[in-house]
């Protein structure tokens, strides 16, 4: 079954900033078209793809052994998130005209700062990189009205 996008939106509607505000990701999730299900072109590996997250949670708890209860960027703390998710002032200015331009709250201020600094880890990059940053808002989808 499925629901027309007036119906989705009437939905999503219903449901209230401060809920949605406690989901850090948002994928919608479309239907692949045919000439993608058919391609010949190598994906990633799903292998590699694990790999790649193992290591990222290992740099993860690394980060995070000296911080009892603590094993992943989501539970940061807001402090954490200071000293852990520094950023450069490009970085910086594409997070604020993002935030405005999205008319975002601050919790969503802090989710993108976790979810940049668990890209930078599945990168195995020491710092936030502008790029790190971009990715979160395209996951972010149900904050924005239509």
């Amino acid at each position: 079954m499925q629901l027309s996008p007036g119906a989705v939106q009437k939905y999503l509607n219903k449901v209230s900033g401060p809920l949605l505000d406690c989901i850090d990701l948002h994928v919608e999730v479309t239907p692949v078209v045919f000439s993608e299900l058919s391609s010949q072109q190598q994906s990633e590996n799903s292998s590699v793809i694990q790999e790649r997250v193992i290591k990222a949670r290992e740099i993860q708890a690394e980060r995070y052994k000296e911080h009892p209860g603590i094993y992943a960027n989501a539970q940061m703390s807001s402090k954490q998130l200071r000293q852990i998710c520094v950023i450069s002032n490009v970085g910086e200015n594409l997070l604020k005209k993002a935030m405005e331009r999205l008319n975002l709250s601050a919790r969503a201020y802090d989710r993108i700062l976790k979810v940049s600094r668990t890209i930078a880890d599945l990168a195995a990059s020491e710092d936030i990189r502008p790029e790190h940053l971009a990715e979160p808002f395209h996951y972010t989808s149900l904050d924005r009205a239509g």
